[in-house]
């Protein structure tokens, strides 16, 4: 009996070994397997898609760029080349009337005719003015030109009290509810298009407490009115002669420098886009440019005066583009 139980725990030691010696070089197989996957690059789709993310802060960092808030970017590649500040919540301006030529256009065709009427009485005191007067009769196109050249509140005011009303004949508004109108249109656009630190409050830019963008919704904003021809075809002239449908007829000039030959920030590469000057904003100035097949965008605001805010953002371009 005796004889016959050694065989046996000789088989019982012999199989604990083989079982050691499997857990073993399991354990060490996973721990292989671990290091290996975290040596590894990620899939193919999720590394696409972190390379989607072209931004680059700082990029010139010795500019003498001085604006308090301010971006350069380049449309063409999507890539943020310089920011600063750009998520701080200031006053838009006259910036705001790049948004109200947008939601002017998505729902009445540039060709519709308007009339000027009462709504001039809401124009603030003191306001930029490109000189309409009750009674001109002009196409849309015309009033855009007006409001995005010269700078006119008393055509941003035209064109949102008759834009609400061609949407809403039914409604018989009065000019103060047209204007509302218009302005929660304005609110619904910009979430439309993700501007999502704003918030407007009258079609022109006028200082309010309420009213308030950042650099970063106005580059979005740019980007989107770039695309449309008819604000792309106004901001890039630098004067413009226009007869009214009512038979009077002026001459606008673009309140841009950087398209004006005769001015001392001229620059052959802007292709528009916007001034803005407020108390409260101080002065802001958005820049197009075109250069060697690409497209800019930059953005300057609470400039001191019209020096600085020319000066400054030629300084960004010559920085980065020359």
């Amino acid at each position: 009996m005796h004889k016959n139980r050694k065989p046996t725990i000789i088989l019982l030691f012999l199989i604990c070994a083989v079982v050691i010696s499997l857990v073993l070089n399991l354990t060490s197989f996973k721990s292989d397997k671990t290091n290996r996957q975290s040596n590894m690059q990620l899939p193919t789709q999720i590394t696409t898609e972190l390379s989607d993310i072209t931004v680059t802060e700082n990029y010139i960092v010795n500019t003498t760029c001085d604006a308090p808030y301010a971006i350069f970017y380049n449309v063409t590649d999507d890539s943020i080349l310089f920011k600063k500040d750009i998520h701080q919540h200031i006053h838009p301006a006259s910036l705001t009337k790049l948004l109200t030529a947008c939601v002017a256009l998505k729902y009445v065709s540039s060709d519709t005719v308007f009339s000027v009427g009462s709504e001039m009485s809401l124009v603030p005191k003191g306001s930029s003015l490109c000189l309409i007067s009750q009674g001109h009769k002009l196409t849309l196109y015309d009033l855009l030109t007006g409001m995005l050249l010269a700078s006119g509140n008393d055509a941003s005011y035209t064109i949102a009290v008759n834009v609400s009303r061609h949407i809403n004949p039914q409604l018989n508004m009065s000019d103060t509810e047209a204007v509302d109108y218009f302005v929660t249109l304005m609110n619904d656009f910009a979430a439309e298009i993700k501007m999502q630190e704003s918030n407007f409050c009258n079609p022109c830019g006028w200082d309010d407490v309420e009213q308030f963008t950042t650099i970063f919704d106005l580059l979005t904003l740019s980007k989107f009115a770039l695309n449309i021809s008819e604000v792309k075809s106004i901001v890039s002239c630098s004067k413009k002669y226009v007869l009214f449908v009512s038979g009077e007829s002026i001459t606008w000039t673009n309140t841009n420098n950087l398209l004006n030959p005769k001015s001392e920030f001229y620059c052959q590469d802007a292709i528009g886009m916007k001034t803005g000057t407020t108390n409260g904003a101080g002065r802001w100035l958005i820049g197009a440019f075109s250069n060697n097949n690409k497209t800019y965008i930059a953005i300057v605001s609470g400039c001191t005066d019209d020096n600085q805010r020319y000066a400054s953002l030629l300084q960004l371009y010559k920085d980065i583009i020359k």
